[in-house]
């Protein structure tokens, strides 16, 4: 479990929030609309209305005591940048901070961010991986390399091994799970025979997925 500190509650904000209270962590929520903040009490642990550009405000909520400090202020990226400054520099263990554009990214990055939000440019991208496929249901990017998705398991490999299938030297894959009817299972190994329907989890880079799923 985990501490957090949720600067500005819009529509993102609320579902940070959300996931986050799922999980079970501790999270203090800061913005300085009244009614936000009333509206998001009983999925927090405590919460604040409050100028987060305010020095001694923000001095206040003790910022170094918590593990990650998120900045999800939208349509206002002078509060937005004022904020993860102020963050920094009262000691913040870990700033991160939403971005709409590369250059709020930039800007946000030279002025204490450690790390960059940029919730439109990313579900762009992966909507245009999962429509532009017939075959890709989820997609996942980790880096500039490499990728996990989620596919529909392949004719060809229904009622075989994965050590039949020897997709790791092939393709340079790694089967990380199967799912069925909802249902995860990631307890694979060479001995797993694939079922006719279903899907599988896959990992590796963007080249031999699109080779091995011809996504």
């Amino acid at each position: 479990m985990k501490s957090f500190l949720l600067i500005g509650l819009g529509r993102f904000g609320r579902h940070i929030a959300m996931h986050l209270n799922e999980q079970g962590h501790q999270i203090m929520a800061v913005d300085e609309n009244e009614e936000r903040v009333n509206e998001i009490l009983d999925i927090v642990t405590n919460a604040q209305i409050g100028d987060s550009t305010n020095p001694e405000f923000l001095k206040a909520l003790g910022v170094r005591n918590f593990d990650v400090c998120i900045v999800a202020i939208s349509g206002d990226f002078q509060s937005s940048l004022e904020t993860t400054s102020l963050l920094k520099e009262l000691g913040a263990q870990l700033v991160v901070s939403r971005a709409e554009r590369d250059v709020q990214a930039k800007f946000l990055l030279r002025n204490g961010a450690d790390e960059i939000l940029y919730p439109e440019k990313q579900l762009a991208k992966w909507a245009a991986y999962r429509y532009g496929s017939d075959h890709l249901l989820d997609y996942i990017e980790l880096d500039t390399k490499n990728a996990i998705v989620e596919v529909p398991i392949p004719d060809s490999w229904a009622g075989k091994s994965v050590g039949d299938i020897d997709i790791r030297k092939k393709y340079n894959i790694n089967l990380l799970a199967l799912k069925h009817d909802g249902v995860m299972d990631a307890n694979i190994s060479s001995y797993t025979v694939l079922p006719a329907s279903g899907t599988v989890l896959a990992l590796g880079e963007y080249p031999s997925l699109k080779r091995c799923f011809h996504v």
